[in-house]
């Protein structure tokens, strides 16, 4: 009999990605959605078809039982949030609600309906915040810098809690920044590429962009749900770091996705206060060791040739747009 797994958040980035990657292991994939007059299923509309949409809303619980009681799910991958940390400073209790307090609605659901099923918890690098130590492993004590990341954190203890309370197979992936075609326009990477499309295409003539200097670990998104799954087959949970060991800077992002469209980035990009971040996150790296030694783990595509897949993205999506 094949596998059934939940996903909450199935609509955005990794949410499409992991269900791609499960059905393509054999699983049977539910995924659940808000009641919401604004949901948008493009990044799944390819495989809609393929699998099974259920409601349900992280900040109510019932909903999360009424799910398990009637898909029966043998794994759950929890990727629901308010995921953008910027948003995180304006709405600041919606924020704790659902990433924060909204695990615990699912943890205590699982431990209700069936404690026999293993959950995924995406935990964030955002957690670290202003680090103390670099590069950032499992041990690393969390800082964070943001609403968001003090979300993440709750998040992140409250799943170790119930594996320990409770005998939950429960782990959290500690997922470095994770980037691809896919990503919202709200974040950087994206932001960014999509901004070098519209200046090709003659539509802006300029990208006004905030910390310039601000340094991440950039992966992509689908090798980083490998992880994911990969950590749920393992016989006991456990958290896990999944990164690339390497940073980049804004700065370099921005020269990389300008020169991939034969244009000169000083010419266009202008810094706005607007986007600085009131207490900034100013260097993440992450040592993925851990997940590459127990799990088998490593990623397929560097951080060239993702923002070389991102901008010929934006670029056909822009010409497409314009007829």
């Amino acid at each position: 009999m094949s596998k059934r797994a939940l996903i909450t958040g199935v609509t955005g980035q990794d949410g499409s990605y992991l269900a791609e990657f499960l059905l393509d292991q054999g699983y049977e994939v539910c995924g659940m959605v808000r009641r919401s007059s604004t949901i948008n299923f493009e990044r799944i509309a390819h495989i809609q078809d393929r699998i099974t949409l259920v409601a349900g809303d992280l900040l109510d619980e019932v909903s999360m039982i009424n799910i398990l009681k009637e898909n029966r799910p043998q794994e759950v991958y929890n990727l629901a949030a308010q995921s953008f940390v910027q948003t995180s400073w304006n709405q600041p209790v919606l924020t704790g609600e659902t990433t924060a307090l909204g695990v615990t609605r699912v943890l205590d659901a699982i431990r209700t309906v069936d404690p026999e099923i293993r959950f995924y918890q995406a935990s964030s690098s955002e957690m670290f915040g202003k680090v103390q130590e670099v590069p950032q492993v499992e041990s690393t004590p969390f800082y964070p810098r943001s609403p968001y990341g003090v979300a993440k954190v709750y998040g992140h203890w409250i799943t170790v809690n119930y594996r320990e309370s409770y005998d939950l197979h429960a782990s959290s992936g500690i997922l470095f920044n994770h980037e691809s075609p896919r990503r919202g326009l709200e974040f950087v990477t994206r932001k960014v590429t999509h901004g070098v499309a519209r200046i090709a295409a003659g539509i802006d003539k300029n990208l006004a962009l905030g910390n310039l200097d601000a340094q991440r670990d950039w992966g992509f998104a689908a090798d980083y749900v490998r992880a994911m799954w990969m950590m749920l087959q393992q016989d006991h949970p456990d958290d896990y770091v999944v990164a690339t060991g390497e940073t980049h800077s804004v700065k370099e992002l921005v020269e990389l996705s300008f020169s991939a469209a034969d244009l000169d980035w000083e010419k266009y990009v202008t810094i706005d206060e607007r986007f600085l971040r009131p207490a900034e996150v100013d260097l993440l790296v992450g040592d993925p060791a851990k997940a590459e030694k127990t799990l088998g783990w490593h990623r397929d595509v560097d951080f060239a040739r993702l923002v070389q897949m991102m901008v010929e993205a934006d670029l056909a999506l822009v010409k497409s747009q314009r007829g």
